[in-house]
């Protein structure tokens, strides 16, 4: 009997001393302890990886004790600027380089803090104020002595020329793979069929630039850049720029489809929106078109893509058309078997398809023959000039007239 009730309170005294000694309980299990990396000593990746876990209200405790050692770092330079007078003791830039340290990290707690929703208004406000040099701009030596003394400063002019260095760098490392980029891409695009010239001339472009914007937010991210808010920025500003330039992003769209469905290619020619000439380039905002007497052209590519396009270089042969008079009185035959042989003997002309040459109406003024031989598209203004200078020669010499529009009167007197 005794045991039985001895029994139970052993047992409770075992589960005690069990939850003392388990994992994770008791008193051997540490309380979690707040990072605090308010010291000036400590480095920033560290201070980082330290504001991590910490919650909104930790942060805020974090920020008001890098707020005080800012406070004293500030108020220990005002004391020393004091007494220096016009002078810079060593010590001064000592401080000052300390206080561009503090800053620095007090500048990430507030930004962590903001990042959780905490309100940062106050902190920015004492940061910014106390952030510049506190120097009379009005003595020369002194301004001298502190610029001086913050580009030999290692939180001062060794770190941005450090960070300004670090940034050139990536930028050049980066201008180097897009260039190794854009001359694969080149290539690659020269070897395929289903690439235009203009094609080829916007993916290789828009190759490199793409490396390099890619280069530039590295490069802004790696010298301490929010990126991210950068991005949001730009996000958010994405809806009123496209509004503001809706005009200029249909030009882009149309700019697209010209280049993928590639109506014409750098040297065709062409008549689109109104103007005929030769395709010098395409742009995502406009087309450039070289007139015949030497004009540069721009037609942006909503009227390009918007209008009926005439391509003249689409086809590796054309059809020369040109129509020759003869008076009514001269022989038709004799007509008829001249523009013959003149379209048989030029080199330029093409035997297949076979050149057509009829009387084709009885006009006004004269008795016109149609003349429509076939030539390579490069040789077209060419022959058309070759054949009509020939008719000339040919007909003046064999006495055939070439008529020109008129009228004859006729006067009747009343009787």
């Amino acid at each position: 009997m005794a045991f039985l009730c001895v029994l139970p309170g052993l047992s409770s005294a075992q589960e005690d001393e069990t939850k003392a000694e388990a994992p994770g309980t008791g008193s051997e299990q540490p309380a979690v302890a707040i990072p605090h990396g308010a010291r000036e000593d400590i480095q920033e990746k560290n201070l980082k990886l330290l504001l991590q876990p910490l919650t909104k209200d930790e942060l805020a405790l974090e920020a008001k004790a890098w707020l005080d050692i800012v406070k004293a770092k500030v108020t220990h330079i005002s004391q020393l600027t004091i007494e220096a007078g016009a002078g810079s003791s060593k010590k001064l830039v000592q401080l000052r380089e300390g206080k561009a340290a503090v800053i620095t990290r007090f500048k990430m707690v507030i930004a962590e803090l903001e990042t959780k929703g905490g309100d940062v208004t106050e902190f920015l406000a004492y940061v910014n104020a106390v952030a510049g040099p506190q120097v009379d701009v009005t003595d020369a030596g002194a301004s001298w002595d502190a610029f001086t003394g913050w580009l030999s400063a290692k939180e001062g002019g060794i770190k941005w020329g450090i960070q300004a260095l670090k940034f050139l760098g990536i930028i050049f490392i980066f201008w180097i793979i897009a260039r190794f980029v854009r001359r694969v891409v080149g290539r690659a695009a020269e070897l395929s069929d289903r690439f235009s010239e203009l094609l080829e001339q916007f993916v290789v472009t828009m190759s490199f630039r793409a490396v390099m914007c890619i280069g530039l937010l590295v490069a802004l991210g790696t010298v301490g850049v929010n990126v991210g808010a950068l991005l949001a920025v730009i996000g958010g500003a994405s809806f009123i720029i496209g509004f503001a330039l809706q005009d200029t992003l249909g030009n882009f769209a149309s700019g697209v489809m010209l280049l993928i469905y590639r109506p014409f290619d750098v040297g065709d020619s062409v008549e689109v929106g109104g103007v005929t000439g030769k395709i010098d380039s395409v742009s995502l905002v406009s087309t450039t078109i070289r007139t015949f007497d030497n004009k540069v052209v721009l037609v942006p590519n909503r009227n390009v893509w918007g209008q009926v396009i005439t391509n003249a270089s689409a086809s590796d042969t054309r059809r020369v058309d040109m129509i020759f008079g003869i008076g009514y009185e001269d022989d038709t035959d004799k007509a008829k078997a001249i523009l013959e042989r003149i379209v048989s003997r030029h080199e330029l002309v093409l035997e297949e398809p076979e050149p057509v040459i009829q009387l084709h109406e009885l006009a006004d003024s004269s008795v016109n023959f149609i003349c429509r031989p076939w030539v390579n598209t490069g040789d077209y203004w060419q022959v058309h000039w070759d054949v009509i200078q020939q008719v000339k020669a040919e007909f003046d010499r064999e006495g055939i007239s070439i008529p020109y529009p008129q009228q004859d009167v006729h006067i009747h007197q009343a009787g």
